[in-house]
């Protein structure tokens, strides 16, 4: 699989698939990814997020991280952006965790 991706686009759909993870997105969770990415960024990616299963999802987020090599701050600040997605509406379901403890061991 070939992702022409930049970090933004990469930065997006993990933060909307982090959203989208138990099935429910709140707008408190899409005001906050859109002060990370810009509105076409967002729209782009959101489209691929919904369109694309989990399967799907996962595979696209392993490769990107596999292709490029993130620094760990980058990794690190990418973790405390989806914690800060999945706390954005006030609580964190078990989906959201259980989304969160597969997004660490990829991004980690």
């Amino acid at each position: 699989m070939s992702l022409n991706w930049t970090k933004k686009d990469f930065e997006a759909y993990v933060l909307l698939y982090a959203a989208h993870c138990n099935h429910i997105e709140d707008i408190a969770e899409q005001k906050f990814i859109r002060t990370k990415v810009d509105e076409a960024t967002f729209h782009r990616m959101h489209t691929e997020v919904v369109v694309d299963s989990d399967e799907e999802n996962i595979n696209k987020i392993q490769t990107f991280v596999a292709d490029n090599n993130l620094t760990q701050e980058e990794r690190d600040e990418l973790l405390n952006n989806i914690k800060q997605v999945f706390f954005a509406d006030g609580s964190v379901d078990i989906l959201e965790k259980k989304g969160f403890s597969i997004l660490k061991k990829i991004i980690s």
